[in-house]
């Protein structure tokens, strides 16, 4: 898989979403881009086994509210995981350092905070270019689908963690 930087040492996840509730919040900035992600998402959660009636589109304004809306979703108690699409391409001032921050360490402490997990599939790139080169349609790497990965993946390793 392109992008893939798992060892080749490391066991691939059995990625099994049967059954799993997924909330997917898209910033409508930069939607020439998030609608690439979220059609990543929504092939990712299928490929797991996601059924897509279980699965809740939400949009928020920006980056930088994802962080917000994605605790509320994680703390509804109608989702197991939460994917966070967004993206934020480097301009001339210091807004993309503030923006791309707070929202990367905001998606974090929500789901520090909730248990839940939130996958962070928020582009944070230079330019256009290479927000295409990260969502790029099947058979490219698109960060939505590692976002769908993720969030099943990590729902896994929460349930075999508190079975005890």
């Amino acid at each position: 898989m392109a992008g893939d930087h798992r060892s080749a040492d490391a066991p691939a996840p059995h990625l099994d979403g049967t059954g799993l509730r997924v909330a997917v919040l898209s910033s409508r900035w930069n939607s020439h881009v998030t609608l690439r992600l979220l059609d990543g998402v929504r092939r990712g959660l299928a490929d797991a086994g996601v059924d897509p009636a279980d699965v809740i589109e939400d949009w928020v304004p920006g980056a930088f509210e994802l962080p917000l809306a994605a605790k509320a979703w994680a703390e509804s108690g109608r989702v197991d995981g939460v994917v966070c699409l967004g993206c934020v391409i480097r301009g001339e001032t210091t807004h993309y350092e503030s923006v791309a921050g707070e929202c990367a360490g905001g998606i974090q402490r929500a789901q520090l905070d909730t248990g839940v997990p939130i996958a962070f599939g928020v582009l944070t790139v230079e330019n256009l270019d290479q927000a295409l080169a990260r969502s790029e349609d099947p058979g490219g790497h698109n960060v939505g689908e590692d976002g769908a990965r993720v969030v099943v993946e990590m729902a896994a390793v929460l349930r075999r963690a508190r079975r005890g």
